[in-house]
This record gives C-alpha cells, sequence and structure tokens, in this order.
C-alpha cells in the first residue's frame, strides 16, 4: 500500500529533497511549513514537484495548528506512516546576554516542535502498527559551538527524544532515528556564505572553498545524499534500525 508522509519545514533545503526522494518510491507526500499559507511558495513548490504534492501552513510550535494539519493528513489519506521532521532555525548569540525571545523560538521550533509533532502521530502509528520518524538533528548535537547555544542544544535534545520515542514504539513496528549531518549546501549555508562575503569583501568563491575545506573530504554534503538515507530508514528494510543517531560527517570530527 503506498506509505503517507508528513515532512515538516519541506519547502527547502533537505526537506525538499527528501520530497522529491520519496514521491519517486510512490509516497504520498504531505508538507507542512510557516510558508505553507503563502500562494507563491505552494506555486513554486508544485512546479517543481508537481501538484500531487499536499502543502499546508504548519507552525510547529504551536499545538494547535500541529494537531489540525495532523488530523487533515489522516482524513484525506488515512494514515500516517512517516513522520520526518526537518523545520529548523538556525541563529547565533552568546550565552551572555542571550536574547530570550532567540532561545524561545530555537528550542520551541527545532525541539519542542518536533516532540508535538511525533505525539500527534505516533497514537495513529501506534494503531495500525507501523511508523517510522525522523528526525534531523545535526554534529552540533555532538559538539558545542561558541555562540550557538541555542542550535546546539535544540539538537542535541533531539537525540534524547528520539531514544524515549524509540522504546515507546518499539513494540508497535514504529521506529525513531535522528540524523545528524555536517555542513549540507542548503538554502539556509548558501545565505551564511552570502552574508561572509558582504561582511569580508572576500570573493564568493574563496568563501565557498571555506566551507567546503572544512570537511575532510573537501566537498559539502548534499540534500540528495541525505535524501537517500531517510529513503532507506523509512522503507521496511530499515525496521530494525531505530534509538539510533547516524552522522552524515564527510569524515569531520565535529
Amino acid at each position: 500500500m503506498t506509505k503517507v508522509a508528513i515532512i515538516t519545514g519541506g519547502l527547502s533545503g533537505m526537506g525538499l529533497a527528501t520530497a522529491q526522494r520519496l514521491l519517486v518510491a510512490g509516497t504520498t507526500v504531505c508538507i507542512g511549513a510557516r510558508r505553507g499559507g503563502d500562494p507563491k511558495a505552494v506555486a513554486d513548490l508544485h512546479a517543481r514537484l508537481g501538484k500531487q504534492v499536499d502543502v499546508a501552513k504548519l507552525d510547529v510550535r504551536d499545538s494547535a495548528s500541529v494537531a489540525e494539519f495532523v488530523e487533515n493528513v489522516a482524513k484525506k489519506h488515512g494514515s500516517v506512516d512517516i513522520l520526518i521532521n526537518t523545520a529548523g532555525v538556525y541563529d547565533e548569540a552568546p550565552v551572555i546576554d542571550h536574547p530570550d525571545a532567540l532561545w524561545d523560538d530555537t528550542i520551541d521550533t527545532n525541539l519542542t516542535g518536533s516532540f508535538k509533532m511525533i505525539r500527534a502521530v505516533m497514537p495513529l502509528m501506534k494503531a495500525q502498527e507501523w511508523g517510522r520518524i525522523i528526525n534531523l538533528a545535526s554534529t552540533a548535537a555532538h559538539e558545542g559551538l561558541e555562540n550557538n547555544v541555542a542550535y546546539c542544544t535544540s539538537k542535541a535534545g533531539l537525540l534524547g527524544l528520539g531514544r524515549c520515542v524509540s522504546l515507546e514504539g518499539a513494540a508497535y513496528g514504529i521506529t525513531c532515528v535522528s540524523i545528524s549531518p555536517t555542513w549540507v549546501e542548503t538554502e539556509m549555508l548558501k545565505s551564511f556564505v552570502d552574508q561572509e562575503t558582504i561582511e569580508t569583501g572576500l570573493p564568493r568563491a574563496e568563501i565557498q572553498a571555506r566551507y567546503e575545506s572544512s570537511n575532510p573530504q573537501g566537498a559539502l554534503v548534499q540534500p540528495s545524499e541525505i535524501a537517500e538515507l531517510i529513503a532507506f530508514l523509512v522503507s521496511d528494510a530499515g525496521r530494525a534500525i531505530t534509538m539510533e543517531d547516524i552522522k552524515v560527517n564527510a569524515a569531520t570530527n565535529w
């Protein structure tokens, strides 16, 4: 039977690449994002992936928004088999004088939002005795980074969340795995390169090369590579892989 997947934050980056890959596998894809109610964003996505992809507004920070989104997917498609939490935000600030708003938005989106999505879909997965949950963490879940306290904390929290979900879901065929990539060439990373180009006045190619050389392989991880891994993990072949965090680190130590 056709599986039904929810992808949070699937309008760009790894979420979008995963949507593309799952469509190839015949999966029904439902994308939820804060910009999911923006007609232009939806039109752009449909132009890229086709109108068979459901897109709707979803704020993972808001329990009512989460409940409504999941309920609508289940009513329309009859089930929710796969949840891929890729919605995330990133901003920098030191611990001293760290703004409350930045902390709250980062934790609420990256960590609590993932929890709320899992909480909403698990009863459906339990009833059908099959489910796959993927959380996009980061190598920042394993290492501290100066001026990145909120981001590192949010991603580290996903590892603990995944362990608990794995234990509670194991008897019902539900798996939960996190993926911790190093630098991936997403829109977010491209914005970092653009900003550093402006701030330093150096050629963009030089800034890009710095990010690439930070990986011993000498190249950035591509969103499609993460999508291929996810496609395997959410398949029947991924049944026994749970309570795990998989680093996609291109041989870097962080």
